[in-house]
């Protein structure tokens, strides 16, 4: 049941995926588009978005506008950096993804093209490409998850940065290598500079110990079953974990760090179109379905937990309220590509 939600079976070093992709990308892309990747009525998502989110938005989709569409899946860094080995001769029409680093990767490389101003203004400014590039679709919030047999709610830190403190040692999991991590890092580093940000990397990875997992979905599960005492995820890895072993085979909770904290971190997952696609219209289509009522209400409605954040829409799943959060104010653009969190998790030797 666990592996349904994973992306990928494992995952791909950055360096690793981008010489795979180097000598395969002509034959993937053949693979990719099908017989009717070429027509007019067709689409091309590369998606780092949880597989069976994507898949039932695209169903609905294509029941809406006949376009045919052919999903490729992968880690997003992966999908970025094919898309960039790739070039000018991507298959790729839009590229979806869980945060907001590879698209603000792909933008700073000039390949993505504007965004129609209408669709824009189906999600609230501070969700969208600082420069219209690209739309949010969906966010989630990162959070501690705890076991409830192990600790009580009044054990926990009120800051990330405590957690580097030596009294969490073997007590904390991380996954270090996922990109959902890093927007925490780039939050920590602009609070605490980059310094500051490597040392408490290298004090949670000493605390962490062999804890240090290679997805959320391992952090929660080892985190429930009291492998460790406390993680760090976005929350909605907890519901899902909640969803598929029912709620008497959970032994965790969440919980936030305090208000505005640099381990309090919205995450934004968006959509743009590729300066490069030839179905540039469809493409449009693609992105105004996503943040429309009737997109936005399958991601509130759906068991991916995220929340919608397009048209007005609220989630329907029994979560926090969405207005009720109180992330660290850190904007899209202050976290930026990633590049900088890449580089202070390569020095901590955490990818």
């Amino acid at each position: 049941m666990r592996g349904a939600w994973r992306r990928w079976p494992a995952r791909w070093s950055r360096r690793a995926a981008v010489l795979c992709i180097a000598t395969l990308a002509v034959p993937l892309a053949g693979c990719a588009q099908g017989g009717g990747a070429g027509s007019a009525g067709s689409l091309t998502v590369y998606s780092g978005q949880h597989v069976q989110t994507t898949e039932a938005l695209i169903a609905a989709f294509e029941r809406e506008s006949g376009i045919s569409v052919s999903l490729r899946s992968d880690d997003e860094d992966v999908l970025a950096d094919q898309i960039v080995t790739e070039g000018q001769r991507s298959p790729a029409d839009v590229f979806y993804t869980e945060n907001s680093p590879p698209l603000q990767y792909l933008n700073s490389k000039g390949m993505l093209a504007p965004v129609n101003r209408a669709i824009l203004r189906n999600t609230p400014s501070r969700f969208n490409s600082p420069d219209g590039r690209w739309v949010g679709v969906s966010a989630r919030v990162s959070v501690m998850v705890y076991n409830t047999k192990l600790l009580s709610r009044r054990d926990l830190p009120a800051s990330a940065m405590d957690l580097a403190d030596p009294k969490w040692s073997g007590r904390v999991a991380i996954a270090g290598n996922e990109t959902d991590f890093q927007p925490i890092v780039t939050s920590v580093a602009r609070a605490h500079g980059e310094q500051g940000a490597l040392d408490w990397l290298n004090a949670l990875k000493a605390n962490a110990g062999g804890h240090n997992y290679p997805d959320n979905e391992a952090v929660t599960s080892a985190v429930n079953n009291g492998q460790v005492a406390l993680g760090i995820i976005n929350q909605y890895y907890w519901y899902r974990e909640r969803a598929q072993v029912g709620a008497s085979g959970m032994h965790s909770a969440i919980a936030y760090f305090a208000p505005h904290d640099v381990g309090y971190v919205l995450n934004v997952s968006g959509a743009g179109g590729l300066r490069s696609s030839t179905h540039q219209q469809a493409a449009r289509r693609f992105l105004a379905f996503l943040t429309s009522v009737q997109g936005q209400e399958i991601i509130a409605h759906s068991d991916s937990f995220e929340y919608p954040v397009g048209s007005g829409v609220r989630t329907a799943q029994p979560e926090t309220p969405f207005a009720a959060l109180q992330p660290n104010d850190i904007t899209i653009a202050e976290l930026g590509t990633g590049a900088e969190a890449i580089k202070l998790l390569q020095e901590a030797q955490l990818l």
